[in-house]
């Protein structure tokens, strides 16, 4: 078990993919091609927060004052914040080439969407979906700084001040009763829009690759930006267990994550 350093860090939460298997009339989605095929949240741990932010904003500020970029309809909406589906090329080479000179860190968990599973586990629910996998992916992770603040980007009823600190308190209990020792961590968590919070913005990004690599067997940015990626747990890929874990050293690959 690492020791708590004496510093606060920042970790900054998104999702990619939708957590919907069902609709009207019982119709699996996902067979339709009409829903994603996996589910994922992130997290980007950030020890310098505001000089990233900045970074970002200065970006941001530059690309929307260009008249190169002026005719591109998406700067409208890349105006009010970077969003990696809805930003130009141009603009996701430049966001991408900031943040991999960039100091941070990424944790990620990846849920295929299985019906029969997620039926039995969530009773098909996004908001227990959506607890259950922040929980899953912070039960070792809440203890390595004095303090931590954590920020998700707002969800409508899936992401809840309520839910989200559950899930933060699942966590430390786990930790404390499998190590034996409390957390005394002071940890502090906040529901946010992601046009306020540019780190928010950034998760974003990177979990777009990942998703990209799963979705569409695209492994270009995913690969580009890989060292950043400390963790990707494909945590449903059962076949795989215990070699579902994916990192800088064990990177994702089409053979490793296929069949979906």
């Amino acid at each position: 078990m690492k020791k708590t350093e004496n510093i606060k860090v920042n970790y900054y939460f998104d999702e990619a993919g939708d957590p919907n298997i069902l609709g009207r009339k019982g119709v699996n989605l996902i067979e339709k091609g009409q829903a994603s095929k996996v589910f994922m949240v992130g997290y980007f741990e950030s020890k310098n927060p505001k000089e990233l932010s900045k970074a970002l904003e200065n970006l941001r500020k530059e690309i929307i004052n260009d008249d190169y970029y002026k005719e591109i309809p998406s700067i409208k909406k890349t105006a009010k914040m970077f969003h990696a589906t809805d930003d130009c090329q141009e603009v996701r080479e430049k966001v991408f080439r900031l943040l991999k000179k960039s100091d941070f860190t990424f944790y990620c968990i990846v849920a295929r969407k299985k019906e029969d599973l997620f039926r039995k586990k969530f009773d098909l629910q996004s908001a227990k979906l959506y607890e259950y996998l922040v929980a899953k992916l912070l039960e070792n992770r809440l203890h390595l700084y004095s303090e931590i603040d954590l920020y998700f980007s707002a969800m409508g009823n899936t992401v809840r001040q309520k839910n989200m600190s559950d899930a933060v308190q699942k966590s430390i209990s786990r930790f404390e009763e499998k190590w034996g020792q409390k957390n005394k961590s002071k940890i502090r968590t906040f529901i946010q829009q992601t046009s306020e919070i540019t780190l928010l913005q950034s998760a974003d990004y990177i979990l777009w690759t990942v998703q990209r690599a799963y979705q569409n067997n695209d492994f270009r940015y995913y690969n580009y930006i890989k060292e950043k990626i400390n963790l990707i747990h494909d945590i449903f890929d059962f076949d795989k267990y215990p070699n579902n874990y994916y990192t800088p050293k064990n990177p994702l690959e089409a053979k490793k994550i296929d069949p979906i």
